[in-house]
């Protein structure tokens, strides 16, 4: 249901899932040239990219619909709750790709002679969206136990 607090979890969650998607996630700079690292590839000061990251860019994506799709499910609540599970492991492979990502590209600058790098704030909005995932999960989960407390005394 809409009224629901796990639902607002969610819908956080998915737009936090949106951002990492949009917005880069690291910075690179080698020489007079920077690179950012985007969600789907490592892009040059030009836009175009140069390493395409179709694994990370995947998981972010399954990662951004999935709390829609759980929001809709709310007839089915240990449906919902599992789907909450699957968010949350998609959400840690995101980030441990997002991670390895970062590692080899900034070994790949560091070989040059004047390198710098900076992680983003939105690298670590996949952290926060597990949170909101965990909420949500188990907010779902003290509502079945309180559907079926409710069963048993009928």
């Amino acid at each position: 249901m809409i009224q629901r607090i796990q639902t607002l979890y969610l819908f956080i969650a998915a737009a936090m899932c949106a951002v990492s998607i949009f917005l880069p996630l690291a910075q690179f700079a080698a020489g007079a040239e920077s690179f950012d690292l985007c969600a789907y590839g490592l892009k040059d000061s030009d836009g175009q990219i140069l390493i395409r990251t179709n694994y990370m860019a995947m998981l972010l994506d399954a990662a951004c619909v999935l709390p829609l799709v759980i929001i809709f499910l709310y007839n089915r609540r240990m449906l919902q709750f599992r789907l909450c599970v699957a968010e949350i492991v998609l959400l840690v492979g995101a980030q441990v790709i997002m991670l390895i990502y970062c590692f080899l590209a900034n070994r790949m600058f560091s070989e040059l002679a004047f390198h710098a790098s900076s992680i983003r704030v939105t690298a670590f909005l996949p952290v926060a969206a597990i949170l909101f995932c965990w909420l949500a999960a188990r907010g779902i989960m003290h509502d079945e136990i309180m559907v079926r407390s409710l069963d048993r005394i009928r």
